[in-house]
């Protein structure tokens, strides 16, 4: 994938390496939410938190960066850190040290935590790209974000397939949300409708490769207008 001139790689776990400059950018971790549901009265099992983080332990183990810019909505409200457990505090802070860790402010977390290391940030810039949590309307060059959790459906054989995805036009990105319960939004919904105006290509999470597929070849579901 090459985003506004930069050379970046979508990993099948849904982070987005830049190797070149030894950074990985993750969306959407949604720490907390199981229990977020169960106090107001949805009862999931609250083991969300942990598989997110050990999923996200499992990436840095394995690609080594020296950044790492978690893209808004890290956590799932404002009770979502004072309900992290201490083993969970202290994954994350295992996580940090060491490495320049940049907190984007996201819509579900305005605030990041201060009891956890690393830099809290509106956006950060690096090159010739922006990190941000939610896309902009203006065609903004580089710019990496999340919030939208895009989603996407293929018919390989005829059997129809979603997953998360990544989705860009070369101008900018939209990773998908990497947390355990954070779900998915299809790309053909109205709220990506005028990010890519001249099309766009798909890169599906999951698997054990990354495969470019472009936008018109994915399927459209039932209950979404042309």
């Amino acid at each position: 994938m090459i985003v506004n001139g930069t050379a970046l790689q979508p990993d099948p776990t849904g982070v987005l390496h830049w190797a070149e400059a030894r950074l990985i950018a993750v969306a959407d971790l949604h720490l907390g939410k199981g229990k977020a549901f169960a106090r107001h009265g949805s009862l999931l099992p609250p083991h969300d938190t942990n598989a997110t983080i050990r999923r996200l332990a499992e990436a840095i183990t394995r690609l080594e960066p020296e950044c790492v810019v978690c893209l808004g909505d890290s956590f799932h409200d404002r009770e979502a850190v004072s309900g992290l457990d201490q083993a969970s505090l202290a994954a994350l802070e295992d996580l940090a040290r060491g490495r320049d860790w940049i907190w984007i402010a996201g819509n579900h977390d305005p605030a990041p935590p201060a009891m956890l290391s690393g830099r809290a940030m509106e956006a950060f810039t690096n090159g010739g790209l922006t990190f941000r949590h939610e896309p902009s309307c203006a065609m903004v060059a580089g710019e990496v974000s999340g919030h939208l959790h895009p989603s996407a459906v293929i018919a390989p054989k005829g059997t129809r397939i979603r997953r998360r995805c990544f989705a860009s036009d070369g101008r900018r990105v939209i990773l998908p949300a990497f947390g355990a319960y954070a779900g998915g939004l299809d790309v053909h919904e109205r709220a990506f409708s005028g990010l890519f105006p001249a099309g766009f290509d798909v890169w599906l999470v999951g698997g054990r490769e990354m495969r470019r597929i472009r936008g018109n070849r994915l399927v459209r579901p039932a209950w979404i207008e042309s």
